[in-house]
């Protein structure tokens, strides 16, 4: 279950509301692209997109926090009923699903951290999982940005970026460059 796009609205402003940043231009940008892409896919829906896209960071409503805003968007969208958005917040950040690959602090407890890790175990990604990676990628704060550099720059800030995870948003965007047709900035701009 998941929010219409008015109630996803809601929520992020009230989120905002408690932990005003940068997150929300990002979230807008992630949920804009998400949007487009799919409306050039066969068989996505792109007001889901939408919506996956602009929840995805939900979690950021609770604090600055690095994987913590994972672990709390995923409770807090459960908590919610909404199960589809849970799944995103879960996953936007591991396009291979395992959480040695997440870079930035570790900053949950040992048991949210095992508890993460063991929901990553049992999900099954789909196209709008894929979707939302790929448009975390692709999103700035203000602006759409592109994937290589942005992964550039985090490897720059934080003093690595795994291969694997790099080599992986790669194949994720010519993936949906395949089922678009077309370029993915092309889609997006």
């Amino acid at each position: 279950m998941m929010p219409d796009r008015e109630a996803a609205e809601r929520i992020l402003a009230e989120a905002v509301a408690c932990n005003p940043g940068p997150w929300e231009g990002h979230s807008r940008i992630a949920a804009g692209c998400a949007e487009k892409i799919a409306a050039a896919c066969d068989g996505m829906d792109s007001d889901k997109a939408y919506i996956l896209g602009l929840l995805h960071d939900i979690g950021r409503k609770f604090g600055i926090s690095h994987f913590r805003h994972v672990y709390d968007g995923y409770k807090y969208m459960l908590e919610s009923g909404y199960d589809e958005v849970a799944k995103i917040c879960l996953t936007h950040s591991f396009c291979i699903p395992d959480i040695n690959v997440y870079i930035g602090k570790m900053d949950v407890t040992e048991i949210q951290r095992q508890e993460v890790e063991e929901a990553l175990k049992n999900v099954v990604y789909d196209d709008y999982d894929r979707l939302i990676q790929l448009c975390d990628c692709l999103a700035g704060t203000e602006r759409v940005l592109d994937m290589e550099l942005r992964m550039a720059d985090v490897k720059n800030r934080y003093g690595y970026y795994p291969k694997d995870k790099w080599e992986k948003n790669l194949h994720l965007k010519d993936y949906f460059e395949k089922k678009a047709g077309q370029d993915i900035y092309t889609i997006v701009s």
